[in-house]
């Protein structure tokens, strides 16, 4: 699936999802605090027909007394005011609140929160209702951190994905750049060995006129090579074309290509000459693919004479072919970082060959590719499975 073309659509999809999240924790919270609220209001409207039956009391004991002893001991801010809703008492209060102007602004801002409950006393004589006064209660410590709990939520929330973009988004840039400079340096690479030897076979025919036919030859070789070259990166970036190959085929004009280009190399290649490697892909990836391995391993050898063991096996209908060669080795904190893009043992590598190898193997044929055994100092095997 081609993700680039429905990018927007993915954008505004978890765009879409952010802000249903976001009115799912305003509202579920809200939903909470209407419950705390209601359970509040409950507790006061009792409060208040505690007081309304003891209102007939002709002493304020009683009334004194339910106030001290009962009201006080909730949790949440509560006013009890007169007829006119002055304020006679008061409890949890901020304790900066203690003007009767600021105890009459405190008290129409609980009136906002939850409506205040009337006292109300009943004349037992005539079944007259009487308001002798309020109670105003506001909202607790509790409900006030859960009203703002949803926006710091959402606000956390969207600041670690705010930061988390910033930062996916300079590490992607990092990697086109990383990755276009890679991907010249990689072409540059595979253009090096047919170039360079285009121009040896020009030198040696202007010294040997008389091998002209040979050297003729090789340059048709040479400059075949180039246009598997454009094909491979055209392949690379189109729908894979897959047909019937033979392995065998496809590994020993790979190696024969390398031995007469590569100095101090030597490619041994074995397998079974009873068995036939018939396998459905795509011939011009997978000799980049085993090429890229064998170029890799040659280069670990640096001063030394590089050596290079190419064993063809089949299990199952199952073809692996290991590549060992006698480099440096790879540490084994490693053995999965030499295949990421970017990640190069070499000191001027761009970490794109084993890479794109891959994702030939991986993505293009559904196989595996994995470093199979490595010794510091004594070379490396890696294998790579296709079914």
């Amino acid at each position: 699936m081609n993700w680039y073309r429905y990018s927007v659509n993915i954008k505004a999809g978890l765009f879409i999802i952010g802000i249903v999240l976001a009115l799912f924790f305003v509202l579920f919270t809200q939903r909470i605090v209407n419950d705390l609220r209601e359970d509040n209001r409950e507790i006061v409207q009792l409060y208040a027909e505690i007081i309304a039956g003891v209102a007939a009391d002709e002493t304020d004991e009683s009334l004194n007394f339910i106030f001290e002893n009962i009201i006080q001991k909730v949790r949440f801010p509560i006013i009890q005011s007169d007829v006119e809703k002055l304020p006679i008492s008061w409890k949890n209060l901020p304790p900066k609140i203690v003007a009767t102007d600021q105890l009459i602004n405190m008290q129409r801002t609980m009136d906002k929160q939850n409506p205040p409950i009337p006292l109300e006393y009943v004349n037992p004589n005539t079944n007259e209702v009487l308001i002798f006064g309020y109670l105003h209660f506001g909202d607790s410590i509790l409900i006030n951190r859960l009203i703002w709990l949803p926006y710091i939520q959402i606000g956390a929330v969207g600041l670690f994905i705010l930061l988390g973009f910033i930062g996916f988004s300079i590490i992607r840039n990092s990697e086109k750049k990383h990755i276009w400079a890679g991907m010249a340096r990689e072409t540059a690479h595979q253009l090096g060995t047919p170039v360079s030897a285009l121009m040896g076979w020009i030198d040696l025919l202007k010294t040997k006129p008389s091998n002209a036919e040979s050297i003729l030859r090789d340059i048709d070789t040479d400059l075949i090579r180039l246009q598997e070259i454009s094909d491979r990166f055209g392949d690379m970036g189109s729908k894979t074309k897959f047909e019937e190959i033979d392995l065998v085929g496809l590994i020993t004009s790979t190696v024969d290509y390398l031995q007469r280009r590569v100095p101090d190399s030597e490619i041994n290649f074995n397998y079974n000459e009873s068995i036939k490697y018939h396998y459905n892909g795509n011939s011009k990836l997978l000799s980049w693919a085993i090429e890229n391995i064998i170029k890799n391993g040659i280069d670990a050898a640096k001063t030394k004479i590089s050596n290079t063991d190419i064993d063809l096996l089949e299990k199952n209908n199952t073809f692996i072919i290991d590549i060992s060669d006698n480099g440096s080795g790879i540490p084994r904190r490693d053995w999965k970082n030499i295949f990421r893009p970017g990640f190069s043992t070499k000191k001027y590598g761009w970490g794109l060959g084993l890479s794109l190898t891959r994702r030939i193997i991986s993505d293009f044929h559904n196989g595996k590719i994995f470093v199979k055994e490595s010794v510091l100092g004594k070379g490396t095997t890696i294998s790579i499975v296709l079914r």
